[in-house]
């Protein structure tokens, strides 16, 4: 007996994978180079949902969000990603890490909020998330055991609240 829905997940992980580039993405998107980025937008989503309907299918944020009608297109996602890229990448101290689990985009770190008063700590980081129609989640900076409570974000947010989160961290 042949089991398809395993072959559709192997096709689903070559789809999210990137090219190895010589040079690390410094942004969202310098790592848009897997084929759910490039392909068809009506073939990625199809393809994402004839996967999900079978097994775990890790994805980008934006397409999650497509998926929950709460994106009318990939490209809109994008946008979201090059709006929070252009704020931070031009400010000093943050930086954009592109080592993340299959799927996701990657996200923002403060680095001065590293060391805090009593030691290293996690940095005050910048997420992408589909679980609110803002799509950025703001994750203070914190030590010690568990995780701390995501904050529901817009970009107007952070542009609005850069300065204060730079100084709190």
């Amino acid at each position: 007996m042949v089991r398809v829905e395993a072959m559709l997940g192997l096709e689903w992980s070559s789809a999210l994978e990137a090219p190895n580039p010589a040079e690390i993405a410094l942004t969202p998107a310098d790592a848009r180079r897997s084929w759910v980025n490039r392909a068809a937008e009506s073939e990625v989503l199809t393809m994402y949902r004839s996967v999900r309907d079978v097994e775990d299918a890790p994805a980008p944020w934006w397409l999650r969000a497509l998926d929950r009608g709460r994106l009318r297109s990939r490209a809109e996602g994008h946008a979201v990603e090059d709006a929070v890229s252009e704020l931070l990448s031009s400010r000093p101290g943050w930086v954009f890490v592109p080592w993340v689990d299959l799927g996701e985009v990657g996200y923002w770190e403060y680095v001065p909020s590293e060391s805090g008063v009593y030691g290293p700590a996690t940095p005050t980081t910048v997420q992408f998330t589909d679980s609110h129609r803002g799509f950025v989640h703001l994750v203070p900076a914190h030590r010690g055991a568990g995780r701390p409570q995501p904050i529901d974000f817009t970009v107007a947010d952070l542009r609005a609240q850069i300065e204060d989160i730079e100084l709190i961290a």
